[in-house]
């Protein structure tokens, strides 16, 4: 995959009274096949018009801004400019608020995934002094970024010798699990044969996976056009008798060979 080219923010990393200047990069990009929207009776493409809903009419891009409610019910309309100016300290600056262990942070909260480039000369030695402290010490630092005009909190942490920041949601974002986990209990017996398949498992290399849809879309188009059959997976079913069901998966777990870790 080819390094990102063109930086999508710009501004400062702030730890104490240390400041680098910084450049942040998409450190990731979207991978499948798009889908259009057509007409079901003939294919013909769909498009979607932007209608004002006072004047009943068709308008621009150049013409659309955004809208701000106020608790009354008053609409204040927003150009790109008045959000440029919003009073955040973090629409340029991406000010460290402490550090927590790297494998502290809840996975749940990871969105978007960013690399922090040195940006000029005198980025370059602050920049490398972070990266080694933070490998040294196994943190990760936590901060707040305003990208797309939204305040987000971050965490910054390095990969490879580089900083990723990578946007958190709030903890408020996250629902409550609620009352949807199992409450069975299992039997000390289950759960020692389901450590051992566990343990048995292979590991997995995730740069040898996959995506499977291109493919299976490939093949639905090609059965489609010509009236031919699809071959559907076959489906799991549940297990019957769980104690015979982990007994079988660990004699085929170990019948591949996991070498001993």
């Amino acid at each position: 995959m080819a390094a990102p080219t063109q930086a999508v923010w710009t501004g400062w990393i702030t730890f104490g009274l240390v400041s680098l200047p910084v450049q942040l990069f998409p450190a990731t990009r979207r991978h499948g096949v798009d889908l259009h929207e057509v007409h079901a009776a003939d294919g013909s493409r769909i498009r979607h018009r932007r209608i004002c809903q006072a004047e009943h009419r068709e308008v621009d891009n150049r013409e659309i801004a955004k809208g701000y409610e106020t608790p009354d019910g008053h609409t204040v309309v927003l150009e790109e400019a008045d959000l440029e100016a919003l009073p955040l300290p973090s629409k340029h600056v991406i000010d460290v608020l402490g550090f927590v262990p790297v494998d502290g942070l809840d996975p749940i909260l990871f969105s978007r995934a960013y690399y922090a480039a040195p940006h000029g000369q005198t980025g370059q030695r602050p920049y490398a002094l972070l990266v080694a402290a933070m490998v040294r010490a196994e943190r990760a630092a936590v901060a707040k970024v305003t990208l797309s005009t939204r305040e987000r909190l971050a965490a910054v942490w390095p990969r490879r010798d580089t900083l990723v920041v990578q946007t958190l949601l709030w903890p408020k974002e996250v629902r409550d699990p609620g009352s949807i986990r199992s409450t069975t209990p299992v039997t000390g017996q289950e759960l020692e044969l389901a450590s051992l398949l566990l343990a048995q498992m292979p590991d997995v290399d995730l740069a040898e996976l996959h995506d499977d849809y291109a493919a299976a879309l490939q093949q639905l188009a090609e059965a489609k056009e010509s009236g031919g059959q699809l071959v559907q997976p076959a489906e799991p079913e549940p297990a019957v008798d769980l104690m015979a069901a982990l007994e079988e998966s660990l004699r085929t777990a170990a019948g591949h060979g996991r070498p001993p870790g």
